[in-house]
């Protein structure tokens, strides 16, 4: 700009005298109208000279060509948020946006700052006739069920696809290009989560004294999350694992730090929920109003090949720590518990069904005593992000160039996000009345070998198969893990009944009387200690009805012994 003023300036002075001579003056046999031409003329030759020595010297030619190898992006979303990302992404030096997507067709073919509108319907054509490698999704207010019917017209393009985070986690401020983040697999399943209610929240939280076993772990890391929302006086953190405290710990003090909430009370406690002299202690010092019992082993495999630890942890533990919660008078006590409890065909799930088995009998023990703890247990299937998910674990298959691998084509799961999961935890547990089984709306089951393809796909990336063998990504089938199931329940009878909440349902499962189930546990007690494992499955078949274990014993110390024998 300093250079085309000093240009426009001297050829400003320079057409005055010109144009003087010219025309005032003239010059025979030569138009007047030269003397207004030729400056003009001139202005522009030296200006594009300039222009071309910049752009030859300067190197901008470089920068040029180069644009042309960087990839090229479309934004789906021509409102607000597309309008602002492109805005941000014009200069950027690591990608080019070469048009806009759009669901209003009064907008296809418009032009909007310097980029075309086009159909999403045509994506597939200008993906190649445009050589478009990504697509950017700028439609933060959409609901799930739109969200999912856009990504399934992305998948068949084959482009990789990034996102803005929801309209809520964009309220505050403008659009930029650190927005953008990878597709996570909550943008692929389920349906728009409902909204906590925040009475419902905040009944058993709220200015109370807090408990959570397990702390360190997903779901109990998560609830930990929800429940500093709903601002306890004190949290106790629970949790055997010396890392997983630190860590759920730390990143709480910095929450608290960063809300200005400091008047909470963090509390990082080691324990093992089996050590009945430790939960004691905890609970007798601070009188917790509310515990949440998220401590438990959950990976199928492990603990078939560790059946008697898994019982230990998840049945012994819960029966210690709801008998340590009820002697120093907890008014609430809510098991975090799974979908493998019904009609289990691995320890595992036997064993958190006892677990639940265990609080039912409690509650009906303790209501017959007058006691005044409310023991309820929350079951649902996986959260997505877990550790053990399959979510994860395909995410960094792929990166790794793959295989993905698979136990069974036909397999099927529910799936539930975290933070949801753990928000309906919390309000199933506010309205216990005593022994309640709650039960999770998990939506519809998705087929797994479906999930790992709509992965590969939204990574830009093709499956491999033999319909496509020069694909990128191969699907490796490895067969069923011991104790795994193809299919997963939720209730054991189909009489559920609705709550207040309309995510939340009512199951009515059979139990034992506590006196009955304490001698059969005490039975199973002295099998556990020897490792006796066939003895085991057998108690396991005898108390937990439905329990059908599908294969071989498989413990590593029975089946070394076995060796040895």
């Amino acid at each position: 700009m300093p250079a085309l003023i000093t240009v426009l300036k001297a050829i400003g002075a320079y057409s005055v005298l010109y144009a003087m001579v010219m025309t005032v003056i003239s010059v025979p046999g030569i138009p007047r109208t030269v003397g207004l031409l030729q400056p003009l003329l001139l202005l522009i030759a030296i200006t594009l000279s300039r222009v071309a020595a910049r752009v030859w010297l300067g190197g901008i030619y470089k920068g040029i060509l180069s644009r042309q190898n960087l990839p090229r992006v479309l934004i789906y979303g021509a409102g607000s948020a597309g309008r602002q990302l492109a805005a941000a992404l014009k200069t950027s030096p690591e990608l080019v946006v070469v048009g806009l997507l759009d669901d209003d067709d009064r907008l296809h073919g418009q032009v909007l700052n310097g980029l075309k509108i086009h159909n999403p319907a045509d994506l597939v054509d200008l993906v190649e006739k445009l050589r478009i490698n990504q697509v950017f999704l700028a439609i933060p207010s959409v609901n799930r069920a739109r969200r999912n019917e856009i990504l399934e017209l992305v998948r068949a393009a084959h482009v990789q696809v990034r996102t803005l985070p929801g309209v809520m986690d964009l309220a505050q401020g403008r659009v930029h290009v650190s927005d953008l983040r990878e597709l996570e697999v909550e943008d692929l399943l389920g349906r728009d989560p409902v909204p906590p209610n925040p009475l419902m929240m905040g009944k058993n939280i709220a200015n109370k004294v807090v408990m959570v076993t397990g702390a360190g772990g997903s779901i109990g890391s998560e609830l930990c999350r929800q429940i500093v929302k709903a601002g306890p006086a004190t949290l106790l953190l629970v949790e055997l694992t010396e890392f997983a405290l630190y860590a759920i710990h730390h990143e709480l003090q910095q929450t608290l730090t960063e809300a200005n909430s400091e008047s909470i009370a963090l509390i990082p406690l080691l324990a093992n929920v089996r050590d009945a002299d430790r939960m004691s202690e905890i609970l007798g010092t601070w009188k917790p109003n509310t515990v949440y019992h998220a401590a438990a082993y959950k990976h199928v495999p492990l603990v078939e090949h560790n059946p008697a630890e898994g019982i230990k942890n998840n049945v012994h533990g819960t029966m210690v720590s709801a008998l340590q919660a009820a002697r120093h008078s907890v008014s609430d006590f809510v098991l975090v518990s799974t979908d493998k409890a019904v009609r289990p065909t691995n320890v595992m799930g036997a064993s958190k069904r006892l677990a639940e088995m265990v609080l039912q009998a409690q509650a009906e023990a303790m209501s017959a005593q007058g006691a005044k703890t409310r023991f309820s247990m929350v079951r649902f299937g996986n959260v997505l992000g877990s550790s053990g998910s399959v979510v994860p674990l395909f995410r960094k298959q792929i990166k790794d160039g793959g295989p993905i691998t698979l136990t069974d084509e036909r397999i099927t799961r529910y799936f539930m996000t975290i933070p949801e999961a753990a928000q309906l935890v919390i309000q199933a547990g506010a309205m216990a009345s005593g022994g309640d089984v709650f039960v999770l709306d998990m939506g519809e089951p998705v087929k797994i070998m479906d999930l790992a393809r709509r992965m590969v796909d939204l990574s830009g990336l093709c499956v491999r198969d033999e319909a496509n063998p020069q694909g990128d990504i191969e699907i490796a089938v490895t067969g069923l893990r011991p104790g795994e199931k193809l299919y997963e329940e939720l209730l054991i009878g189909d009489n559920p009944l609705p709550t207040s909440h309309k995510r939340i349902m009512k199951a009515h499962e059979e139990y034992l009387s506590w006196a009955e189930l304490q001698a059969k546990l005490a039975v199973m007690s002295k099998a556990l200690d020897v490792n006796d494992v066939p003895t085991i499955r057998a108690q396991l078949k005898d108390l937990v009805p439905g329990y059908q274990p599908d294969g071989e014993v498989v413990d590593w110390v029975w089946l070394e012994n076995e060796k040895t024998a």
